[in-house]
């Protein structure tokens, strides 16, 4: 009996261990539901855009081939779907004297750059530097996550060879290998949704023409992400209220650190309000107290003047009838009275507010556009509740708007044009308006629920 029980106690105990080992390799991370995005034959479900380089089907694998003097015009090959969250692999083997590039998250957009691809991209570089599988933002914010500090990842990259990359896009969060070796780890909420596209990079007149990229094995999953993705042994780059590599580089400061009231005031007070604003999740946030003009928290300024500078803000509006504006050049000594303060105004207004279609002239109180003087260039605008950018230039009296990485008006303080608009305005009573050589940063209280964050600033 105990002889018999001893062989099935051990036969079940291998059954069991058999069918864990099994279950264990059905749930691995390298295994799961891939779906292949390239069969191997054809270029199904992809189409090119942007340049002149080709792309062949040669022994299972895409083969993208450099043209002739085309510095400044990338092509790419692009998937008809749009992916959000997803984990894609794929292989890539690239001439040593080209760069390239998978595009991620990424977007064609007619108002944007004359519609350039634009977005995330995982780099490919074989040159000394060595950097592939960085993360830049392609025709937007430059790089993101190099990998500067990442020798492991550096060496990782085999020259000549194939290479295995590995991305995983989940939420807000980007993590990437190359060959195995953890790369770049960045937390990044500026595109949640698009395209897959492989690069041929432009290259300049002294280049050879014909130097070739080949991927194969291309392979996504979409679904049940948590049960596949990969523990990242590299620390995170978060770029919400932080400067960008790109940015560090060139000069730019925050403006707002996002967790304090720090170089802020109320521009009636000493000191930030009491009451009207929050700071919560990364956010600056007024409340909404009823749609009437700085009669809650009041409008903030910061607390150091500003001449010619570049500001970037991300901002939300909550109603489709939320008011509020950034305004520049701000004299808080002026208008001691009832309402805002006195200043150049980025409208922020949504499209059912009843201002919507007033103004001094024709469209000027529409989005992004020069408070009751000067309209904005239609462009789509993303929905309430989703995050905008407005980014205003000023140097030497010119001045920009732009929104969402379009142009939409432009003009130069002082001149008689400008003149001409504000004395047919409702600013025609405050003598120089909007001339000041130096002024305050203002983000208005006009009653409504909006949120402010990524705030910066590089002085010109």
């Amino acid at each position: 009996m105990k002889s018999k029980y001893s062989l099935i106690h051990k036969t079940g105990l291998l059954v069991f261990i058999l069918c864990f080992l099994i279950s264990c390799k059905e749930t691995s991370p390298d295994e799961g539901p891939w779906v292949e995005l390239f069969d191997g034959e054809t270029l199904d479900g992809w189409y090119t855009k942007g340049g002149d380089a080709s792309y062949r089907i040669e022994d299972g694998a895409i083969v993208g081939s450099t043209v002739f003097d085309t510095q400044n015009t990338s092509t790419f090959l692009i998937t008809e779907k749009e992916y959000d969250d997803f984990i894609l692999e794929l292989d890539y083997k690239v001439d040593p004297n080209m760069n390239s590039g998978i595009q991620i998250r990424s977007n064609s957009l007619e108002h944007y750059m004359d519609g350039r691809v634009h977005g995330y991209q995982i780099e490919i570089d074989p040159s000394e530097r060595a950097w592939s599988s960085g993360i830049y933002d392609s025709s937007r914010r430059g790089w993101l996550f190099p990998l500067r500090d990442n020798p492991e990842a550096r060496d990782a990259f085999k020259q000549n060879e194939w290479n295995n990359v590995r991305v995983e896009a989940i939420g807000d969060t980007i993590k990437t290998w190359i060959n195995g070796v953890p790369a770049a780890h960045l937390i990044d909420d500026k595109t949640n949704k698009g395209f897959i596209a492989l690069q041929v990079h432009g290259i300049g007149e002294n280049d050879p023409e014909g130097t070739e990229i080949s991927w194969k094995n291309i392979k996504i999953l979409t679904e049940n992400l948590d049960q596949y993705s990969k523990e990242m042994a590299v620390e995170p780059v978060n770029t919400k209220n932080q400067l960008t590599y790109n940015e560090e580089e060139n000069g730019w400061e925050m403006l707002w650190d996002g967790e304090t009231t720090n170089g802020w005031r109320g521009a009636r007070l000493d000191e930030f309000p009491d009451n009207g604003w929050i700071v919560k999740n990364g956010e600056l946030v007024i409340l909404a107290s009823g749609g009437e003009e700085s009669a809650a928290g009041g409008d903030i300024v910061t607390t150091e003047l500003y001449g010619d500078f570049e500001l970037k803000i991300d901002f939300k509006i909550f109603e489709g009838s939320a008011n509020s504006g950034i305004k520049y050049y701000v004299d808080t000594d002026i208008n001691k009275g009832p309402g805002s303060s006195i200043g150049l105004e980025y409208q922020i207004l949504g499209e059912d507010h009843p201002d919507y279609e007033e103004g001094s002239h024709p469209g000027s109180r529409k989005m992004a556009s020069l408070y009751d003087l000067i309209e904005a260039d239609p462009i789509p605008v993303n929905p309430v509740g989703e995050w905008n950018t407005a980014h205003i230039i000023s140097k030497d009296n010119y001045v920009e708007h732009w929104l969402n990485g379009a142009k939409v008006l432009e003009y130069e303080r002082g001149s008689n044009d400008f003149r001409k608009l504000v004395q047919n305005s409702k600013y025609e009573k405050w003598p120089e308006f909007g001339e000041l050589e130096k002024g305050r940063i203002l983000l208005q209280d006009h009653g409504d629920h909006v949120a402010f964050k990524n705030i910066k600033i590089k002085k010109l």
